[in-house]
């Protein structure tokens, strides 16, 4: 099932949750999907656009040795850009984007690999400050090996991102601590 930024802001506004958004390759198209939905500031607090890898830590508190160990383009750094992003901006969910959407191959990383990550509302007691990277909640990162051009790459991590966020929850989640992070490798055609 695709979900949309529609659905997912009907859910959050429901649950009474607010959402912030960090992007890396999207470059705003997630936000920018967000509040084209009437009444999106009931539940979209904003986004933070780290394109540059040093703003990713700077802004975000990815953590600066990963960075360096890994590049941008990493299944832990797309978790750790969602869970900053969602303290910087004080909202209950964060979601992230970072990959390559070409035309040219990242730090050894081939065109159309991109990472999604979704980060949960923090249990009841659970350090809430900026650069807290153990926090109790929900937590899930999708590997996706995407096909097509730049912008077909950009508008799929897009309804990706979303996806994620949707399927987590319309899950069920209930704020009770799991701390889980899934990775899982999903082949996709880009474009519409």
């Amino acid at each position: 099932m695709t979900y949309g930024a529609a659905e997912a802001l009907r859910l959050l506004t429901e649950r009474g949750e607010t959402l912030a958004v960090a992007e890396s390759l999207t470059g705003g198209l997630v936000a920018a999907e967000l509040v084209s939905v009437p009444g999106a500031s009931k539940a979209f607090r904003g986004s933070v656009t780290a394109y540059a890898t040093e703003l990713k830590h700077e802004l975000l508190g990815v953590d600066d040795k990963l960075l360096a160990a890994h590049g941008p383009v990493h299944p832990e750094v797309a978790l750790q850009m969602a869970a900053g992003v969602r303290d910087a901006l004080g909202a209950d969910w964060g979601i992230a984007t970072t990959g390559v959407a070409g035309p040219d191959p990242q730090d050894g990383q081939p065109v159309g690999t991109v990472f999604v990550a979704v980060a949960g509302p923090q249990a009841a007691g659970t350090d809430s400050s900026r650069f807290a990277r153990n926090f109790a909640g929900s937590r899930k990162v999708l590997a996706l090996r995407l096909n097509g051009d730049r912008a077909e790459i950009r508008r799929e991590s897009v309804r990706s991102v979303l996806g994620l966020l949707t399927e987590e929850l319309v899950g069920g989640h209930s704020g009770e601590p799991t701390g889980n992070a899934r990775a899982q490798d999903t082949e996709q055609n880009g474009g519409f």
